[in-house]
């Protein structure tokens, strides 16, 4: 039996260090080492993966195109860049109950007309999900279920049964026998990850990975498990909110920062086909410091409203928070309308948000952010039906922003009749249904908008 010897790993970055510390030498982290028990590398495991293969030169290895598994689910497929790739390793990460194992469900119940599927379940019952099958009212008569937590009783199954697509849920709760240490700890949950992670690349099925998270919400275990993978995509949402959105961080085979958006309904999951309507509010009349920009996610072009709220400072020193959007950016932003259009909010708390959730990290709503606090500080809304992008530099001057013309189609086609954009990103032919108006300066802009010039 090989010797096993004590380390203690982070469960926040899975840092290994020989003794304990109350701070992680790795990340910084307090209280995150707990001690596992690894094997002493005094034996090599066998892998087909790690056999000598003769050297071949990169030019004469032929590529061939690759021929996505579709899921049945178009949101789905836009996140994963097309669909699954065979030999993919897919991990999916969000809060407890948000519906990822609700979606591979629904997914698996898909693929499972045409090409043979496999769901193993570490952490509920058969029963369990067959009567969350029921409840969405799948047809998962062809779906395979294995209960099992072993990694080499799943590794013997995925090689007996051949499946195409093979979902893990999830992989905090499987264990290998080679370790001593308990399911879910570092060394466990790299050791099993990166042993599917092999099968998959020499055999060819698709590996789905469920992932926990942490309070903080990122992936629960080591971080080496979001490098072993091909994507990695987080699920996000309010609780108190019947939307999902699914994004794509990390993808070898499609764009990353690619959105997916869905509702939960009884039924499961349901796609939304216009997702630009859900970030937009309804307002019987204009109010001030409300401001739509259009931002991209991945491919995709949406329109989200953009809320500023300003109040007198009560005591102290005024407050600068945003919701969906980066406190850093808001702080600069409110520097450059202060100084270049001469917009004091020095005695004023300033609050901005992204309505319904989303998260913007683009620099592309600067200048709607900027308009949108002009607007709450003035009391003054905006003009009807306008649309505002562009990002705004320390100088005062409006930039221009990738793909612009797409964002213009996206605004007329929900209806806009007015844009305010960088002079950059002026189009070469007019846009049907919208009238242009380019700016190249901060101060330019607030004119525009506040003053009607």
């Amino acid at each position: 039996m090989a010797r096993t010897k004590a380390v203690y790993a982070c469960t926040e970055c899975g840092g290994q260090s020989t003794k304990w510390q109350g701070q992680c030498p790795h990340c910084q982290a307090w209280n995150a080492l707990v001690e596992s028990r690894t094997e002493a590398a005094t034996t090599s495991r066998y892998h087909p993966l790690t056999e000598s293969k003769p050297l071949q030169m990169l030019g004469n290895v032929r590529a061939e195109a690759i021929r996505r598994l579709t899921s049945g689910i178009s949101e789905f497929d836009r996140v994963l860049g097309g669909g699954f790739v065979p030999g993919g390793v897919v991990l999916l990460g969000g809060d407890p109950g948000i519906g990822k194992s609700t979606l591979l469900l629904q997914a698996l119940a898909q693929v499972s007309r045409n090409h043979p599927v496999l769901y193993v379940s570490g952490e509920e019952s058969p029963e369990q999900v067959a009567a969350r099958a029921q409840r969405l009212k799948l047809d998962c008569s062809q779906v395979a279920l294995l209960p099992e937590i072993q990694l080499e009783k799943i590794l013997q199954a995925i090689q007996t049964n051949r499946p195409a697509l093979v979902v893990i849920d999830s992989i905090q709760t499987i264990y290998s026998d080679a370790l001593e240490s308990a399911p879910g700890s570092v060394s466990q949950v790299r050791e099993c990850a990166s042993q599917l992670t092999r099968t998959a690349k020499t055999s060819g099925p698709i590996l789905v990975f469920i992932g926990h998270v942490t309070k903080e919400g990122a992936l629960a275990g080591p971080r080496v498990l979001e490098h072993m993978v091909d994507t990695v995509l987080y699920f996000e949402g309010d609780g108190n909110s019947s939307f999902r959105l699914v994004r794509a961080t990390k993808n070898r085979f499609g764009a990353v920062n690619e959105l997916g958006v869905f509702a939960m309904t009884e039924a499961g999951l349901r796609e939304v086909t216009n997702p630009s309507a859900l970030f937009l509010s309804h307002y019987d009349v204009p109010v001030p410091g409300s401001c739509i920009t259009v931002t991209l996610e991945g491919t995709r072009p949406l329109a989200v409203e953009i809320q500023a709220l300003l109040d007198e400072v009560q005591q102290g020193m005024p407050k600068r928070l945003t919701v969906g959007l980066e406190q850093n950016r808001l702080a600069l932003l409110l520097a450059v309308l202060h100084r270049h259009a001469g917009v004091a909010c020095a005695d004023q708390d300033v609050f901005v948000n992204a309505v319904s959730g989303v998260r913007i990290a683009e620099p592309a709503a600067d200048l709607a952010i900027m308009l949108a606090v002009v607007s709450s500080l003035r009391g003054q809304p905006l003009p009807e039906k306008w649309v505002v992008f562009g990002e705004v530099g320390l100088a005062g001057e409006v930039r221009p922003v990738q793909r612009g013309q797409e964002r213009l189609r996206e605004a007329a086609k929900l209806g806009f009749t007015h844009a305010l954009i960088p002079r950059a990103n002026a189009p070469r032919q007019p846009i049907d249904g919208i009238k242009i108006t380019t700016v190249d300066r901060v101060e330019s802009a607030v004119a525009v908008i506040l003053r009607g010039e």
